[in-house]
């Protein structure tokens, strides 16, 4: 189960613009992703937050989240502690609206309750503490403040496919992308969530439309241009949701 293997977080210095460019790397799972989380994030956004509200986006990377709720008018600050990341991100910026500062997670540089909503995609797998990290997330966010996060099960199944299948199958998959200790499973994110004065509203799951997996790109390692994710009821393998604080 890995469980001496240390997440390896410095790989993200080393994209540049792989970001936005590249298919033979995991990254294009992750383009692929956002353009199922975001209308989602958007919608609970829409129904539960001022549309000029301010919003942080912790982890941001390349700025796939943070550079669309830019364009769809809200104020966005994204952090991460890849410079070399942030750097892509900003550039990829069209509104060039979006602050993009290096922040460590454990200690955000704002103030109490200065963010109307908080976005932790495909995050929290990769710090030794999420329940640390979450609880400095509830102190930045104002009353009835959202989190929103993206995250994967702790289980074997989660532990094949996510990273072993990845690994086997998919071109430049770095070691220790991902270590199977540090998945949540959903009712311990909804204790960290608790213990934090902020309820979990709702989870919903997130796998790959099987119909767009060909067995060119099994064969060749390169993901399709076409592979499309979808949301499903099931949590077992990865999971989205949304919490508000009190």
């Amino acid at each position: 189960m890995e469980k001496n293997h240390e997440i390896d977080n410095s790989i993200y210095e080393l994209y540049g613009d792989r970001w936005y460019t590249a298919y033979d790397d995991p990254i294009a799972l992750l383009r692929a992703e956002n353009k199922v989380k975001f209308p989602w994030i958007l919608n609970k956004l829409r129904t539960d937050c001022d549309h000029q509200g301010k919003i942080l986006d912790v982890g941001c990377g390349g700025g796939f989240l943070s550079n669309e709720l830019a364009r769809q008018g809200y104020k966005v600050t994204g952090v991460d502690l890849s410079l070399e990341s942030l750097k892509v991100a900003e550039a990829h910026d069209e509104t060039k609206s979006v602050k993009y500062e290096v922040a460590d997670a454990y200690k955000l540089p704002f103030a109490d309750e200065s963010f109307d909503a908080l976005t932790a995609m495909d995050f929290l797998e990769h710090v030794e503490d999420p329940e640390k990290v979450i609880k400095e997330f509830s102190r930045v966010l104002k009353p009835n403040g959202l989190f929103f996060f993206h995250t994967f099960n702790r289980n074997p199944l989660a532990h094949l496919v996510v990273i072993k299948l990845l690994e086997w199958f998919v071109k430049n998959t770095p070691k220790n992308m991902h270590v199977i200790r540090l998945f949540i499973k959903p009712s311990e994110l909804e204790t960290y969530c608790n213990n934090s004065q902020m309820k979990v509203l709702s989870m919903v799951g997130l796998r790959p439309k099987f119909s767009t997996i060909d067995w060119e790109m099994i064969k060749t390692g390169v993901i399709s241009k076409d592979m499309e994710f979808t949301l499903t009821k099931g949590t077992l393998l990865s999971y989205m949701g949304v919490a508000r604080k009190a």
